[in-house]
């Protein structure tokens, strides 16, 4: 009975031998290495679905969208009684959509990155060159009800939005400001658009001075993209959602106040300068036609990129959009 006891007592109490190869290299590490695994997994891959490429804020964009399109169809319907000449009005309701859109990239990244300063402040110069004729000459206003106030409505919005963004970016998120690549010069555009609009300008103030005043707001409106589309390409051809939407909605709306002055392109008058020669005319042709082609390489980009990742694409366009 003793010698089965110690027997006992040698077999529990013996270690058992190391054991080799595979199976020795696994049990060297206890299962709860794999229990601390898992939450760095989980926390790993929750951002990686939180930022997978081509998800934005769509449901923002939406809803923006939507309340626009409320707007501009009370405008068309219930103020312009559906006359033709409205279509000015929604080319600067969708202007001011675009601007707010770009003022919601700002407040949604907290940053300036991706915004052209210099871009903001041709527009806001733009918007006051027509505005010092809308507010109170009617030659370049449309015909209907909307003219009365709601297209001066909008323009002054987006003034006031352009405003108070290029007072985000340059002072309060100034840090982040891209300088150094916005720095395509505007002095030339300026100089060139009033040299222009003085040459060119139509008659239908029959005040020269507003009558330049507003050709120039036209000439600076729409190169007031090159400094954004400079920007771009400076940095890499990476654009956020919303300022392709603001780009975007920028050339719709040209193209809608586009469609206006062709079929309005013989009321418009001019002094001329060569008897028998309309020279306004073609001028206000022909500067929404300048936008649409500055704008059509990124044009490509973001229908592609839309019909690929939904509104709330980020496009990658080629850094050669802009010869530099």
């Amino acid at each position: 009975a003793q010698a089965q006891v110690a027997f006992d007592l040698t077999l529990y109490t013996t270690p058992p031998p190391p054991l080799s190869g595979v199976l020795a290299s696994r049990t060297a590490y206890p299962r709860p290495r794999f229990a601390a695994m898992l939450p760095f997994t989980a926390a790993a891959a929750a951002p990686a679905r939180a930022t997978k490429p081509g998800r934005g804020p769509q449901k923002p964009v939406l809803g923006a969208y939507a309340l626009f399109a409320g707007l501009a169809f009370a405008v068309y319907h219930f103020v312009a009684d559906g006359e033709f000449s409205a279509i000015v009005t929604m080319a600067v309701i969708l202007q001011c959509l675009a601007m707010l859109l770009l003022c919601l990239q700002s407040l949604a990244s907290g940053s300036a990155v991706g915004i052209s300063a210099r871009s903001l402040g041709l527009e806001a110069l733009a918007l006051c060159c027509r505005l010092s004729s809308t507010t109170w000459l009617n030659g370049y206003l449309p015909m209907d009800d909307s003219g009365d106030w709601v297209y001066q409505a909008f323009d002054a919005c987006t003034l006031l939005l352009v405003v108070g963004l290029l007072a985000r970016v340059l002072l309060k998120h100034g840090a982040t400001y891209e300088q150094e690549a916005d720095s395509l010069p505007c002095m030339p555009i300026i100089a060139a658009s009033f040299l222009l609009a003085a040459l060119l300008h139509a008659d239908m103030n029959r005040r020269p001075f507003f009558d330049t005043m507003w050709m120039a707001g036209l000439f600076i409106g729409v190169l007031a993209v090159l400094p954004q589309l400079w920007l771009i390409s400076r940095t890499g051809g990476r654009v956020q959602p919303l300022t392709s939407h603001y780009i975007a909605l920028m050339a719709f709306g040209r193209v809608l106040s586009g469609i206006f002055m062709w079929y309005a392109r013989h009321d418009i008058a001019c002094v001329e300068w060569i008897e028998g020669f309309n020279h306004s005319s073609p001028a206000i042709l022909g500067a929404h036609f300048v936008h649409l082609v500055l704008l059509g390489d990124f044009a490509y980009y973001y229908v592609k990129g839309v019909a690929k990742s939904g509104l709330g694409a980020t496009l990658q366009v080629a850094s050669e959009m802009i010869i530099v």
